[in-house]
C-alpha cells in the first residue's frame, strides 16, 4: 500500500513539472542598429521558424518551407513580403524602405534575418511598428532592442502594443 501512494505521488509530481515543460514559449527578438558612420540602420530578427511558417500559411493561405530542405524561392519571397508587411520603420515620421538581406537558420529552429535602411541622416523620431506573429497568435511577444546616439532601449510590442515612437 505504500509502494503504491508513494508511486502515485512520483507520477503526480512527473506529470505536474513535465505539464510545465510543454508550454509553448512565442517569442521574437529583433535588434535595430544605428551605424551613424555608414548612415544606416541595421536590423536583426530572431523568429522561430516553425510560427513563423504557420503565419504566414495562415496569412497567405499557402503552406511555406523556409528553414527546411523544401524551401522555395516562392517561400523566401512570401518570407520577405510578409516582414515588409508587418515590421516598418518611421525615420522623422516618414515611412523608409527595408532591403532584405540574407537568413539563415539558427540551432534548427530560430530563423534570424538581416535586413538595413541606407542612406539615414540624423533623425529626432524613430517610430517603429512591429506586428510580426500577433495576427496569428494573440500570445506572440516581439521583444525589441533598439541601440542609438549612444543609448539603448527595448520596447515590448505584442497584440495590443504594435508601434512605439522613440524620440532622440
Amino acid at each position: 500500500m505504500k509502494k503504491n501512494v508513494m508511486y502515485s505521488l512520483i507520477g503526480i509530481l512527473f506529470l505536474s513539472l513535465s505539464s510545465f515543460t510543454f508550454h509553448k514559449f512565442y517569442m521574437g527578438v529583433f535588434q535595430v542598429n544605428y551605424a551613424a558612420e555608414k548612415k544606416m540602420i541595421q536590423i536583426t530578427s530572431r523568429i522561430f521558424v516553425d510560427d513563423l511558417n504557420k503565419g504566414i500559411e495562415k496569412k497567405y493561405n499557402k503552406k511555406t518551407f523556409i528553414g527546411t530542405d523544401k524551401e522555395t524561392q516562392t517561400d523566401v519571397d512570401l518570407l520577405k513580403k510578409y516582414l515588409s508587411e508587418n515590421f516598418s520603420i518611421k525615420i522623422n515620421g516618414q515611412l523608409r524602405s527595408i532591403a532584405f538581406l540574407s537568413k539563415e537558420l539558427e540551432a534548427d529552429d530560430v530563423l534570424v534575418c538581416y535586413s538595413r535602411i541606407t542612406a539615414v541622416e540624423k533623425f529626432k523620431t524613430l517610430e517603429i511598428s512591429n506586428a510580426v506573429l500577433t495576427d496569428w497568435n494573440a500570445e506572440q511577444q516581439n521583444i525589441t532592442h533598439i541601440s542609438a546616439y549612444g543609448t539603448k532601449r527595448s520596447v515590448l510590442f505584442t497584440e495590443s502594443s504594435r508601434k512605439e515612437v522613440l524620440k532622440y
